[in-house]
């Protein structure tokens, strides 16, 4: 055989339509979004990761996964560490960082596209800040 596909991951975690989630979701495995997410959703890191946001979902927040497959709508960026296919439902407003991708007619992306190199790891963790600090005062 010439080519072979990997085996994904089993999906292990669904949010049904109807349900609307408000905070940060992490996952490892298999995650299938039909309904609705105010917040982060995460696959951790060092695992083979499938995140599926189905036709009618909708998540805003920011989404980083391994195999991320959108037929939804995702208003926030969206990192994927091995292959981003886009539904021709998909419609995503903001910034995609990609391995490899897939997008049928019909996808829309508003935002930025960047390709990352395979091997490349993704940062997984929130962006450190650091604390605001109060300028020095001028009195001698």
């Amino acid at each position: 055989m010439w080519f072979s596909k990997k085996k994904q991951p089993p999906i292990r975690s669904l949010i049904g339509e109807g349900t609307a989630v408000h905070g940060e979701l992490r996952f490892t495995d298999g995650l299938r979004i039909d309904g609705e997410v105010h917040g982060d959703v995460i696959a951790e890191s060092g695992t083979g990761s499938l995140l599926v946001i189905s036709e009618n979902a909708r998540v805003v927040g920011k989404v980083i996964a391994g195999h991320v497959i959108i037929n939804g709508t995702v208003t926030g960026p969206v990192m994927s560490n091995e292959l981003l296919e886009l539904q021709p439902k998909a419609r995503i407003v903001g910034d995609v960082t990609y391995e490899s991708l897939e997008m049928h007619q019909g996808a829309t992306i508003d935002g930025g596209l960047q390709h990352r190199a395979a091997g490349t790891k993704l940062l997984i963790e929130e962006d450190k800040q650091s604390p605001l600090k109060l300028a020095a005062s001028n009195e001698s």
